[in-house]
């Protein structure tokens, strides 16, 4: 049995800070301060791989989006374009399916960056704790 109690009493047992020496309080703190630290970096870690996720769905969801999309268009357009052509010049024709063209890539460009605008690339939770962190570091006694 040493000064921080049985070994019993696991990790969590408080030291007996009347018997501890200065050294033992200092290797204790430097002990729990690179320990907090390698926490905070875990939290990080984690936050930026979740928003990573994220991102990746987000730009993997507009991918797919385009490749289906553009075959469907492609052929619809093909469709569209040469209906018209029955009723005008297929240069006209072409010319509409065109337009129609722009305007569905223009709403598929807004939801994209829509989705994209969601991804937070600070880890927002670190940084609080960091924070909270520093203040304790300042003012261990409150």
């Amino acid at each position: 049995m040493d000064s921080y109690g049985s070994s019993s009493e696991g990790y969590a047992a408080q030291p007996d800070l009347a018997a501890a020496s200065v050294g033992q309080l200092v290797g204790e703190a430097a002990s729990d301060l690179s320990r907090l630290m390698r926490l905070e970096l875990d939290l990080a870690k984690a936050e930026i791989k979740e928003e990573a996720k994220k991102a990746g769905k987000g730009a993997g969801l507009l991918g797919a989006a385009g490749f289906a999309g553009y075959f469907v268009l492609l052929f619809l357009s093909l469709t569209l374009m040469f209906a018209l052509a029955s009723f005008m010049p297929i240069g006209w024709a072409a010319l509409i399916v065109a337009v129609l063209w722009a305007i569905a890539a223009a709403i598929m460009f807004s939801r994209g960056r829509a989705q994209m605008k969601t991804v937070s690339p600070k880890p927002e939770q670190t940084i609080e704790t960091l924070k909270e962190d520093a203040q304790w570091a300042k003012h261990p006694t409150k």
